[in-house]
C-alpha cells in the first residue's frame, strides 16, 4: 500500500485554497462536483503529497456532519492506495473490520471503500484501487493489511 492523498473537509473550497496558493504558488484549479458522493473536490499537490480539499454538495453530504463538529473545517480522511481493492477489502472483511459500504468509483475512477473509524483509532481511512500498482504490487503478499 502506499498513501494516495489527505482529505480537507472545508465549508468552503475557495477559501481554503487560498494560503495554498499563496505560499506553494498552487495553479488554479477549479472545484468538481461529485453529486454521486454528495461533495465538491478540489485536488492539487505538494511536492509528493497529494492533497484533497472537500466541501459539502447541498445539505445530504456525507461530511455534513464532521463540518457541525468541526464548522472551520480540518483533516477528514487519509487515503491509501491498494493494488487489490478487492481483496484487501475480503480480508479486512474476513477480520471483522468493518467497511463503510461497497467499493464504487471515486473521483479519478478508481474503486474506493471507507473503513469504519472505530476500527481504526478514530481516524477514517479510505482505500483506493490503484492502478497505477498493479504490475508493481500483483505478487506482493504484503499489500494487505
Amino acid at each position: 500500500m502506499r498513501l494516495s492523498h489527505i482529505a480537507i473537509a472545508t465549508p468552503n473550497i475557495q477559501k481554503a485554497i487560498e494560503p495554498y496558493r499563496l505560499l506553494f504558488s498552487i495553479p488554479d484549479h477549479k472545484p468538481e462536483a461529485l453529486p454521486e458522493h454528495g461533495v465538491r473536490v478540489l485536488f492539487f499537490t505538494l511536492g509528493q503529497i497529494a492533497i484533497e480539499l472537500i466541501e459539502p454538495l447541498g445539505e445530504d453530504s456525507p461530511i455534513d456532519g464532521f463540518l457541525r463538529k468541526h464548522p472551520r473545517g480540518g483533516m477528514h480522511h487519509i487515503c491509501l492506495a491498494t493494488s487489490d481493492l478487492v481483496r484487501t477489502c475480503a480480508v479486512l472483511r474476513e477480520k471483522n473490520y468493518r467497511l463503510i459500504g461497497e467499493p464504487r468509483p471515486g473521483f479519478h475512477g478508481n474503486l474506493v471503500v471507507f473503513l469504519h473509524p472505530h476500527d481504526w483509532g478514530g481516524v477514517l481511512f479510505e482505500l483506493e484501487q490503484d492502478n497505477q500498482a498493479i504490475h508493481a504490487l500483483a505478487t506482493d503478499s504484503s499489500d494487505t493489511p
